[in-house]
């Protein structure tokens, strides 16, 4: 087994291989932000991170989904495309930038979260403002179990998140396996987390690093199992 200094030397080896625009995706509490953060640290990339502290209607929506549902939705949509339009006046072809979201799904959480009449306003809208954003290169799926996850996100013990139920992890966690199912729009790595957790084990950090610097085309399965 390589050292974790062998792991970085090849990592750093492959930076000028590597896709410039990568999504880290995956449902509430998979570690997004966390991998996202150490990636680009690893990588010496640029980052695009979602903030959800500062949307102001998402602690009504955690008690009450059916009246906050929309002015959620639409506040995370003009918070992305805000920073995929800054991206775009940075040479994206000089400098990599990792994101822990992926503007494209974002229907996934309209559609579980958005009445009729509501899904149709938000669908008139994300088709207009969707349009001429970049895609990105590579698209990193983080999966785990409804179980897992509601674990974790009980583990960080996020105020804002304490409302949050089993039954609506496991909405959006089958919202997920759905659309990743169906998708193949750009390169797609699809990786199981159930028994691996990235942010407290830097083999398997950079185990999956070294995979992300392989994905050219294609779907991918990584399906780590723990190394330490």
């Amino acid at each position: 087994m390589k050292t974790h200094i062998e792991q970085l030397k090849q990592i750093n080896s492959s930076k000028s291989s590597l896709p410039n625009y990568i999504v880290i995706e995956g449902p509430i509490g998979i570690g997004k932000t966390t991998l996202t953060l150490e990636l680009a640290q690893n990588f010496g990339a640029e980052t695009l991170l979602e903030d959800a502290s500062v949307n102001p209607f998402l602690e009504n929506f955690y008690k009450d989904r059916l009246s906050a549902a929309l002015p959620t939705q639409l506040y995370f949509l003009f918070q992305r495309i805000q920073q995929l339009q800054e991206m775009r006046q940075v040479d994206i072809f000089k400098k990599i930038f990792i994101s822990d979201f992926f503007i494209q799904k974002d229907p996934l959480f309209a559609g579980v979260n958005l009445n009729n009449d509501e899904y149709r306003l938000y669908q008139k809208v994300f088709t207009n403002v969707i349009r001429e954003l970049p895609k990105p290169d590579l698209v990193v799926y983080l999966q785990a179990s409804t179980k897992t996850l509601f674990d974790r996100v009980k583990k960080r013990g996020r105020v804002i998140e304490k409302e949050i139920e089993f039954e609506y992890l496991a909405e959006i966690n089958d919202a997920y396996t759905q659309y990743f199912h169906h998708y193949s729009e750009t390169p797609l790595l699809i990786v199981n987390t159930n028994q691996v957790n990235f942010s407290e084990n830097k083999s398997d950090f950079l185990y999956l690093a070294q995979q992300i610097s392989k994905v050219k085309k294609g779907r991918h399965y990584f399906n780590p199992i723990p190394l330490d």
